[in-house]
C-alpha cells in the first residue's frame, strides 16, 4: 500500500485510541516527510535503509514504510485496524447509524493538529455526508483564533475541497467565542458568510450564576448562533485535568434555545461528556434540538461520535430531534433562519 497513506491511518487509529500526541504526531510528520519525496525515492531509501537516516524517520516509521513499499499492509496498521473493528462504545448503535454529519471540528488553522484537507478526507471515509469546520474566532488566542481576514482566506480553502469532494460536503463554520457581554467574536457580515455558527463559553467560566446566564442568553438572541457548544465547560478527565461545570440557570437557557431554534450540543469528547445527564434530559423537556458533535482536533477524533450517540440514546433523546441526523438540505435551511 502506499506508504504516506499508511502512516496516516495509524496516525488516525492511535488518535481514535486517544494515544499521547507525542506518538500520533511521529507518524504524522513521517507522512510529511515521505509525501514530499518522489515515491520510487522512498521506495529505494526504504530497500537500502538510507531512509532511516533522514530526521523525522524513527525505528517503528521505518518499518512501516518499509513494509508498505514493499506491497503488503504493514504489521503495526494490521493490529489497530484490528482493534479498530471494536466499536468505541457499546450503546447508541442505532442512532450512531443515523448521524449524517458533524458540526464542530477543528484544523490547524487553530488549535487542531491535522490540515482542513485531512479533516475532510477522514469524514468522507468515515461515511459522513458533511462535516462543518469550525476553527475559533479571535479572542481565543491561545488557540490561535482566526481573524475576519485568515477566516475568509479559509472560505477560499473550503470552497476549492468542496470542488472535488463528490456527494460529500465541507461547511463553512466557526466556534465563536461567547464573550462576556454576551456578543459574539465575530463581526455580522462574516457571520452571514458561514453556514455553520457554534457558539461556545471559554474564559471566566466560574463566573456566577446570573452573569453566566445572561452571558449566554445575549449570544442565544443572536441570529447567527446555531449551536450552544459545551455548555458548561467541565473537564471530567485528560491531559488539562479536571473542571467544575459552570452555573447558569439551565432552564432559562434551554427556554431560550428551544424559543430561538438553537440546537444544544451533545459533545462527544471523552474529556467533556458536556452537557452532563441530566441537563440533556432538562434540555430534552424543555423542547430543544440537538447537534452531536465530535469537537474533533484531529482526524481520528472524528470518530468519537459514538460516545455523543450512547449518550443521547441513554438520555431518551430521538433521533429526529438531533440535527445532525438531517439531510443537508434540512440542516442547512435550518441553520439559515434568521440571517
Amino acid at each position: 500500500m502506499d506508504a504516506v497513506d499508511a502512516l496516516n491511518e495509524i496516525a488516525f487509529w492511535l488518535e481514535r485510541e486517544l494515544a499521547p500526541t507525542f506518538k500520533i504526531q511521529a507518524f504524522r510528520k513521517a507522512a510529511g516527510i515521505i509525501g514530499a519525496l518522489d515515491p520510487d525515492e522512498v521506495a529505494a531509501r526504504a530497500r537500502n535503509g538510507r531512509l532511516k537516516s533522514m530526521k523525522g524517520i524513527g525505528d517503528r516509521t521505518f518499518e512501516v514504510i518499509r513494509q508498505a513499499v514493499d506491497g503488503g499492509v504493514p504489521d503495526y496498521l494490521e493490529g489497530l485496524r484490528q482493534r479498530g473493528q471494536q466499536p468505541l462504545a457499546t450503546g447508541g448503535a442505532e442512532l450512531r447509524s443515523a448521524l449524517r454529519g458533524d458540526l464542530h471540528s477543528h484544523s490547524d488553522w487553530s488549535d487542531g493538529g491535522s490540515p482542513i484537507a485531512l479533516m475532510a478526507d477522514a469524514a468522507r471515509t468515515l461515511g459522513r455526508d458533511y462535516l462543518a469546520l469550525t476553527d475559533h474566532s479571535p479572542n481565543l488566542k491561545i488557540a490561535n483564533g482566526l481573524s475576519a481576514e485568515r477566516l475568509r482566506e479559509q472560505l477560499a480553502v473550503v470552497a476549492e475541497i468542496n470542488g472535488d469532494n463528490g456527494d460529500f460536503r465541507l461547511l463553512t463554520g466557526i466556534e465563536v467565542d461567547i464573550l462576556e457581554g454576551g456578543s459574539l467574536d465575530q463581526s455580522p457580515d462574516m457571520l452571514e458568510q458561514l453556514d455553520i455558527v457554534v457558539a461556545s463559553v471559554h474564559s471566566k467560566l466560574r463566573s456566577d450564576r446570573r452573569t453566566m446566564t445572561d452571558r449566554m442568553l445575549g449570544a442565544i438572541n443572536d441570529p447567527h448562533m446555531n449551536v450552544l457548544g459545551h455548555c458548561t465547560g467541565r473537564l471530567l478527565q485528560g491531559s488539562r485535568g479536571t473542571r467544575p461545570q459552570s452555573e447558569f440557570d439551565a432552564e432559562r437557557v434551554f427556554a431560550a434555545c428551544a424559543e430561538k431554534n438553537v440546537a444544544v450540543e451533545i459533545n462527544s469528547r471523552p474529556e467533556r461528556q458536556d452537557p452532563p445527564d441530566d441537563l440533556i434530559r432538562l434540555a430534552l423537556d424543555a423542547g430543544c434540538l440537538f447537534s452531536i458533535d465530535s469537537d474533533a482536533h484531529a482526524p481520528g477524533q472524528l470518530d468519537f461520535l459514538q460516545y455523543g450517540a450512547e449518550r443521547a440514546a441513554a438520555n431518551g433523546v430521538p433521533a429526529e430531534r438531533i440535527v445532525t441526523t438531517w439531510p443537508l438540505d434540512r440542516l442547512l435551511e435550518w441553520a439559515r433562519r434568521g440571517k
